[in-house]
């Protein structure tokens, strides 16, 4: 009772800070990071109308293809002719159209700077499903901000490539079918990535729900958690 009653308390917050970090769920994968007065969005999908003609992204950073997690029409709304696009290889066809600055496809286990921010990439994939297969190269990212390091996962199971990534604040999926379940996800937090923050994922639009981020909130053990309020 008293840890569901923690995480029912967590719904509340839209945004969450810390230190230099503004993080806020946009729902599904979907996150806007700002740092520094910097703005970086992670695989936006389905954005309120908060968003419409916003055009503000310093940086978009895309894990794979997927419609759920590559979206034009999103994309369209928050990007300008300054923004830079960091996404797995598999993406780059699609993102031709769009007017940026640039687009940099890039392969798991390599890194990028942009401006201040360097970012490096996880693999992201299935080991007991199809849905994401390894020789794909989907990607999850961290983004280092300053001395914190921000680690989106992807669309990925628990793999052993989580280890040692040493992450302040860890997004995780936890809606289980195309991704880990809630039980799969608190291990991976527990026992291979060590944050100091984990937010959950991957829930509410698709597959999913707010019970299993909550599972997921009582079964971590190892740090923290904030359950999000989607924008």
């Amino acid at each position: 009772m008293k840890g569901s009653f923690k995480s029912l308390i967590y719904f509340l917050l839209f945004m969450f800070e810390y230190n230099k970090l503004s993080i806020t769920w946009n729902g599904h994968a979907g996150f806007k990071i700002i740092y520094d007065n910097m703005k970086v969005y992670i695989d936006p999908y389905k954005l309120s109308k908060t968003y419409e003609k916003i055009s503000d992204a310093d940086i978009v950073l895309i894990t794979h293809n997927h419609f759920d997690h590559l979206s034009i029409e999103d994309l369209k709304n928050i990007i300008n002719e300054r923004t830079v696009i960091v996404s797995a290889q598999e993406c780059l066809s699609q993102l031709k159209s769009l007017k940026v600055k640039e687009s940099i496809g890039i392969d798991p286990r390599n890194s990028v700077k942009v401006g201040d921010l360097r970012i490096e990439t996880v693999p992201a994939y299935n080991i007991d499903k199809d849905f994401h297969p390894k020789n794909d190269k989907k990607i999850g990212f961290i983004v280092e901000f300053g001395n914190d390091r921000l680690y989106h996962t992807g669309d990925s199971d628990i793999i052993p490539e989580m280890k040692d990534t040493n992450p302040t604040v860890v997004l995780i999926p936890v809606s289980g079918t195309y991704v880990m379940t809630a039980e799969e996800a608190s291990k991976a937090v527990n026992e291979l990535i060590n944050p100091k923050i984990a937010i959950p994922m991957h829930y509410g639009t698709i597959v999913g729900n707010k019970e299993d981020a909550i599972r997921f909130s009582e079964l971590v053990t190892v740090c923290k958690t904030k359950i999000l309020e989607s924008e």
